[in-house]
Parts: C-alpha cells; sequence; structure tokens
C-alpha cells in the first residue's frame, strides 16, 4: 500500500524541483527526503524521479502520484475544515422528536433561530404522538426528545427541564363557572368531564391534581384531542383541562380560566442521552429552545423553573 505521507514528500519534491528544496521547505534533511522518496518508490515498485542539471523531475509514475498527492493533499484540507466546522456547531445533522403542542410553541421557533445562527445545520424533525420518544434517544436513533414529566428510571437519559405549562379550565360558555376570573379545581368535582389527553404523563398531571383536590373526574366523554375536547364542552356536555401550550385556537363557544388550588401543570423536558459524545450544534438547538420556552413565558404560555439539567428520577 501506498504511504501517503510520502506521497506528500514526494509531492513537495516535484514542486520545488529538487530534494534539497524540498527538505528546506518541509523541515527535513535532504537525506529524510531521499529515504522518503526511496521508500515510496520501493512501494510503487518504480522509479518516480530523474535527475536533470542539479535537480530533479517527475517520471511518468512520479508524475502519476503527485497528481494524486494533490487530490489527497485537498480532500484533507477539506477533510479537516469540515471537522472545524462541525466541532464549531457551523455544520452538523440533528434528529428531533417531539410531541404536537411543543411544536407550534417550542420547536418551530428554536429550529427557525437555529438556522438564522447556523444555517449549515440540518434537522431531522419527527412528531411521535402518542409513542413514547425515549427509546430513540437511548439507542441513538435521536439526538432530543421532548417529553412530558419527570419520568422514573435512571436508564442514561438526561432531562433539561424547559417549562412548566398549567392547565387551564375549559368551560361552556354559559356555564355556572364562566363569569369567574379563576376556578378552585374542587368546583370541578362533580362536573361531567370531557377527556383531552391520551393516557400517560399529561393525563396523569390531571389526575394527580384533582387527587390532591380529594376528587377523582368523571370522564364522559375521551376526545384525546384539544380541538375536539373543546368543541365536545362548546355543545354543553361537559367541562375539561388543556394546557395553556394546546389553547392556540379557541372554540368562540367556550371560556377559558385559570385552575388554583390546586394547579394542574406538566412539565415539558428536553431529553439526551447521557452518554452521547459533545455536540455543539445539539447544544445550540437546546439554547434555542430554552430561548423559545422563555420567549412563550413572556406571552403567558407557562411558567418555567430553573433550566439547569437534572438526572431523571
Amino acid at each position: 500500500m501506498l504511504d501517503v505521507r510520502r506521497m506528500q514528500v514526494l509531492r513537495s519534491v516535484v514542486a520545488c524541483g529538487s530534494v534539497t528544496a524540498a527538505a528546506a521547505r518541509l523541515g527535513y534533511t535532504p537525506s529524510a527526503v531521499s529515504q522518503q522518496v526511496a521508500a515510496l518508490e520501493k512501494e510503487a515498485g518504480a522509479e518516480l524521479l530523474e535527475r536533470v542539471g542539479r535537480g530533479v523531475r517527475p517520471t511518468a509514475a512520479g508524475l502519476l502520484l503527485t497528481e494524486y498527492a494533490d487530490t489527497i493533499g485537498r480532500q484533507v484540507a477539506e477533510a479537516e475544515t469540515a471537522l472545524a466546522d462541525l466541532l464549531a456547531g457551523r455544520t452538523g445533522r440533528l434528529s428531533v422528536r417531539y410531541f404536537a403542542t411543543a411544536g407550534a410553541s417550542l420547536v418551530a421557533p428554536a429550529v427557525a433561530r437555529l438556522r438564522a445562527d447556523h444555517p449549515g445545520v440540518q434537522v431531522e424533525l419527527r412528531l411521535t404522538d402518542p409513542e413514547d420518544p425515549l427509546p430513540d434517544v437511548l439507542e441513538g436513533r435521536a439526538d432530543l426528545a421532548l417529553v412530558v414529566g419527570e419520568r422514573a428510571g435512571g436508564d442514561g437519559v438526561r432531562l433539561l427541564h424547559l417549562l412548566d405549562d398549567p392547565y387551564l379550565a375549559v368551560l361552556p360558555r354559559g356555564h355556572r363557572l364562566a363569569a369567574r376570573r379563576s376556578v378552585a379545581l374542587t368546583e370541578l368535582a362533580e362536573e361531567p368531564w370531557v377527556g383531552s389527553e391520551w393516557p400517560g404523563p399529561c393525563l396523569d398531571a390531571q389526575l394527580h391534581a384533582c387527587e390532591a383536590a380529594g376528587f377523582r373526574p368523571r370522564f364522559v366523554v375521551e376526545s384525546e384531542d384539544y380541538v375536539t375536547a373543546q368543541g365536545f364542552v362548546a355543545a354543553g356536555l361537559g367541562v375539561s383541562l388543556i394546557p395553556r401550550l394546546g389553547l392556540g385556537g379557541r372554540h368562540p363557544d367556550v371560556v377559558v380560566r385559570p385552575v388554583r388550588r390546586p394547579e394542574p401543570v406538566r412539565s415539558i423536558h428536553a431529553a439526551v442521552r447521557e452518554t452521547a459524545p459533545p455536540q455543539p450544534a445539539l447544544e445550540a438547538f437546546i439554547g434555542a429552545l430554552r430561548e423559545a420556552a422563555g420567549q412563550g413565558l413572556s406571552g403567558g404560555s407557562g411558567r418555567r423553573k430553573s433550566a439547569a439539567p437534572h438526572r431523571r428520577r
């Protein structure tokens, strides 16, 4: 096999026209350069240089290897540049899993910010509702997933808290509590409920709050969809709880009120693999998600705790 470094020595000799001049450029002794060329000739099975006066010129075989050495040199330089861009976060590819209500409020502005600041980074987005995206993160098929709740188990996933998204009471426009500025959760205990969540951490956030208030809701409709749930509420079939991020479009025949004592809240996290190597592009995207979460909070879309990373419990 041809030694690539020796080919670069040959390239310098041909460019300089002599072994002595190439040695001066490379910082070697003329003897070391001659030895490198001799070793390359042995590998190639052909003479690569011939003497011309006080200098040398390439043979046909030497010219061929010099041209390939030029190509290899350019490719190595391109590889070094590409690697530097990747390590600096200027390029790269991210695979992201997200759920629907986080898409418009968090993922879309985060991707837009990443494109503006790091246009060379490509982001692959995949909606996961109602599937659990954590296996994709654990097995390396995804770099990041947005999830709800601090799920149990030390399984190698690190959760970065982004924001708390409170649930709001959605009532028919003519409901007895519609004129209130806020609603105590216990005031909904005897109401028929319209379900708005799939079984999982989002529904658990509602049920845990109701349990803390001393009751279990009586679901009369299971919609598992925020828009559909509002339609059932508007028709007078019951009341519902919908997270603030899920109320981007409101039905004209419902009213929405904050819930107190207690306030149901779902916590939204970015999940990453603990053993993943550092990725500047991923760190930039996490920063963009945090910025989007902060902007959403300033617009009244939720509450945020410290964004410091913590292990799953």
